[in-house]
């Protein structure tokens, strides 16, 4: 990736009210760190022509064959979308947890809409499911521009919500998928990490494409307080007043063995995992992670 690349701070990222264009963004700045469409799965093959029909979108036209033959043809792709991909994103009360300008959930909001336009922009069917206990919004994938505008107004209305239950909305989904699908979770996973990625694991087994995002704020991956302090469930409201200098190393350690092993186990079973700093630009994480995957492949 060339160095002279800027990415976007993310509290300027944030202050993009518009999130069609927080995503346009997003989507044009870790492309501009990439030479070719990085992963197999988000690009359709071209297959063959046929002829224009009243209707069609003249985009899909190819102007070099009419320009020969004075007739419009429309390219003809292999199967209508080379992908379908559910976006699944954690809504729970621990995703609104904000030390700096974005919040967990401000940032996933805008993951979540990145994918999206990148996905339908490499004309991939895309949908997506909110959830924190219960599924709070489900729009099925498809392909066509109003549909992306719907997910995105959805994911403008995001409400934080309360408990977490990721395996729910994944169960649910593993039951209604009627072909391979890619499945990305967008979760701070602070939840029960080994049902979460059993459930995961399951989808994989089932053939398709698995990827986490676990999205994480500053303060909790380096705990920078220093004076005693109360600190909150948000999820259930309980409280702790302490010392954070009593009890750093032994979060941090705690913290660590949790992130390894959350990194480890979707590993084994088979899932994609990019860890997220909310605190760095998302542009530039989102094309470290597609760097990576591409030398998967």
């Amino acid at each position: 990736m060339a160095e002279s690349i800027n990415f976007l701070d993310p509290a300027l990222l944030d202050g993009l009210g518009n999130l069609e264009l927080r995503a346009r963004v997003v989507v044009e700045g870790f492309l501009s760190g990439l030479h070719k469409s990085p992963n197999r799965g988000f690009s359709v093959e071209f297959n063959d022509y046929r002829h224009y029909q009243r209707g069609d979108d003249m985009r899909h036209v190819d102007w070099k064959l009419y320009a020969r033959s004075n007739k419009f043809y429309i390219k003809q792709y292999e199967d209508e979308t080379n992908v379908r991909c559910m976006i699944l994103l954690d809504t729970s009360g621990s995703m609104s947890y904000c030390s700096g300008a974005v919040s967990k959930l401000g940032y996933a909001v805008t993951l979540a809409s990145a994918l999206a336009y990148f996905i339908m922009r490499q004309r991939d069917a895309v949908g997506l499911i909110t959830f924190d206990d219960n599924i709070r919004d489900y729009i099925p994938a498809r392909c066509r521009q109003p549909h992306l505008m719907q997910i995105l107004r959805a994911l403008s209305q995001v409400e934080v919500g309360t408990t977490t239950n990721a395996v729910k909305p994944l169960t649910d989904l593993a039951a209604s998928l009627t072909r391979k699908s890619m499945v990305i979770l967008i979760t701070d996973m602070l939840d029960d990490e080994d049902r979460v990625i059993n459930t995961l694991q399951n989808l994989r087994d089932l053939g398709n494409d698995i990827i986490t995002f676990q999205t994480m704020d500053d303060a909790e991956l380096n705990f920078p307080f220093q004076e005693a302090s109360e600190f909150i469930d948000m999820e259930n409201s309980e409280t702790y007043i302490t010392s954070p200098a009593a009890i750093r190393k032994q979060y941090l350690d705690n913290l660590s063995e949790f992130l390894s092993y959350c990194r480890k186990r979707c590993q084994q079973s088979g899932v994609d995992y990019a860890l997220l700093n909310t605190s760095e630009p998302l542009d530039k994480a989102l094309a470290a992670y597609l760097t990576k995957r591409a030398k998967s492949f």
